[in-house]
């Protein structure tokens, strides 16, 4: 089938290759697409007037498509705030302190922990609630605080980040700009996302008692005492209470997790399970908490809760603005400017592709790795996923098959790389709990991440 470019495809992957280049400087790039913006619609439109609305308009299309995303992160950052500080979570984990013995369990059972914690609630909140309640105890039984930092990371920035198969955050991104649906792309990614977390946390146990045997990572014990104060919860609650909401909210979400089996719940209906679940947490937990203040604390920490998303969210909105006007973004936003046959910017360009380089399976996958990967660098790790999506879809129907596993093999190498495994600034959470130098943290990091990513793209090409 042959397909028919003009001036706007080439200004897309123009644009599309400035984005990557300042990735790889380390350089923000939300003016490289705004720019883009800015120029795709003024070739179409001949219109500076037209051009400028369109900046604007491009951004509330990506606010309304992430709007969902952003409100559910936002709820749980709120809701867990809420039960840190009432002593909630630090009840919910401290039974689990009394099976660490050794450090073989300390790191399974808090990497365990961190991710199951973290597909609920995210990696942040996750970190401090472990690493105030289980860090002394790791400590105590021989694991260092680095060792403990990596578990962290790894389990919980890394393997659950990159699935987020509950709050499906990093999914959803990555599969609008693939054009495909949330759910499929799960389904896709679940064998992908299992290889590298199985292979990486199991190369990083074994370089990590490698290094404990020669005496390569200290012995902290002054980390226990240095975080007595931070285990102690800011609003004082009975201890009935907080041991009643301790088991009572993690059967709710056991639920939310029933009916979404059941029902076949994806997307955004499993999200708007997940948050409703989560505000109604929030109401009874400051209903018991506050009382009298009831009405202001719901409002303060889903305000708090908002800041975060906004914060977190705020530089990726340019650029997925940017990277849905190469699928049905362009039309919504600039208008009907793409020639008749066309089927969307990043649809032409793949079959342009296919017909003139002999793509396969094996480029495509170690392409898409590396897309991601280079993505990742800016410490984001979610800034990337619509350029990873595009790309995969770009590649896909170049290939005629396999746009989940490239996307997913994108989304891994972005999340892993730049959620907070491998580039310093984005480890700070784990690295500031532990109190280990991220730089260290970081190092310690490289070589399982290398080889769990080699081998899931290894195992992704067998799977395009």
């Amino acid at each position: 089938m042959q397909v028919q470019l003009n001036l706007l495809h080439w200004i897309y992957v123009i644009f599309t290759f400035l984005v990557l280049v300042f990735m790889v400087k380390k350089r923000d790039t939300s003016l490289i697409c705004i720019i883009g913006i800015f120029t795709l619609s003024f070739v179409a439109t001949k219109s500076l007037s037209y051009s400028a609305m369109s900046i604007f308009n491009s951004f509330i299309f990506a606010i309304v498509e992430l709007l969902g995303t952003i409100l559910i992160i936002s709820i749980i950052v709120g809701m867990s705030s809420l039960l840190t500080k009432t002593g909630i979570s630090q009840e919910m984990v401290s039974p689990f302190a009394k099976l660490i013995k050794t450090p073989t369990l300390a790191y399974w059972i808090i990497g365990i922990l961190m991710m199951i914690i973290s597909w609920f609630f995210w990696p942040s909140p996750a970190v401090a609630l472990l690493g105030a309640v289980l860090l002394p105890v790791a400590v105590e039984v021989g694991l260092p605080a680095l060792g403990v930092a990596m578990t962290m990371n790894l389990f919980g920035h890394g393997l659950a980040l990159s699935g987020d198969f509950i709050i499906q955050g990093a999914p959803k991104l990555t599969a609008d700009a693939a054009g495909m649906p949330v759910g499929e792309l799960i389904s896709s990614s679940i064998p992908l996302i299992f290889v590298m977390g199985i292979t990486t946390t199991l190369t990083a146990f074994i370089l990590l008692k490698r290094d404990l045997k020669k005496g390569n990572l200290g012995y902290q014990e002054n980390i226990k005492d240095d975080k007595k104060e931070t285990v102690k919860s800011e609003v004082l609650l009975p201890p009935k209470i907080r041991k009643f909401y301790s088991i009572f909210i993690p059967i709710l979400f056991l639920l939310c997790v029933i009916i979404m089996l059941l029902t076949n719940l994806q997307g955004g209906e499993a999200t708007a399970l997940i948050g409703g679940t989560a505000i109604f947490i929030l109401i009874l937990v400051s209903a018991s908490s506050y009382r009298g203040k009831m009405l202001e604390e719901i409002t303060a920490h889903l305000i708090e809760g908002l800041k975060f998303g906004f914060q977190i969210f705020g530089p990726i909105i340019p650029i997925a603005a940017f990277f849905y006007l190469g699928g049905e973004g362009f039309s919504e936003v600039i208008g009907d400017f793409l020639p008749v046959s066309s089927q969307g910017i990043v649809n032409d360009l793949g079959l342009a592709l296919a017909n003139k380089v002999p793509l396969n399976a094996g480029v495509g996958a170690f392409t898409l790795t590396s897309v991601g990967a280079i993505t990742g660098l800016d410490g984001s790790g979610f800034s990337g996923l619509a350029l990873a999506g595009s790309v995969a879809r770009l590649f896909s129907v170049a290939l005629g098959k396999g746009l989940g596993t490239l996307a997913t093999l994108g989304q891994i190498a972005a999340i892993w790389i730049g959620g907070g495994t491998l580039i310093p600034w984005a480890v700070i959470p784990a690295a500031a709990i532990c109190n280990v130098d991220p730089f260290e943290l970081t190092r310690k990091n490289f070589k399982p991440v290398m080889i769990g990513l080699i081998v899931t793209t290894i195992v992704g090409i067998f799977l395009i």
